[in-house]
């Protein structure tokens, strides 16, 4: 079986794999929680390429999401899939150099 981890940098790549996750998301039939809602076995047959199931059968996506600066996974977190993404996989810092 393949799994994809997806990484996401910077503001570019953040906001472009937020829009990617939404799509996604919306092929697969996860709702901005993470719960399966779709209407097809189809759906189901390869979500584990881009997804976890965690143990409350929700769908966490494989991503890391990283920034030098917050403001980018600030808006990402508010957004609509928000709250689909592990806290944990969210790596911002400030190099003061």
């Amino acid at each position: 079986m393949r799994e994809i981890v997806h990484i996401q940098a910077g503001q570019c790549g953040n906001q472009i794999g937020a829009k990617f996750w939404e799509v996604i998301s919306d092929e697969h039939g996860i709702d901005p929680s993470g719960n399966y809602v779709g209407d097809s076995d189809l759906q189901l047959e390869r979500i584990s390429v881009y997804y976890n199931e965690a143990s409350s059968h929700k769908y966490v996506p494989r991503a890391i999401l990283v920034d030098l600066e917050p403001g980018t996974m600030d808006s990402v977190r508010s957004g609509a899939f928000g709250h689909l993404f592990r806290p944990d996989n969210f790596i911002f810092g400030l190099c003061l150099c």
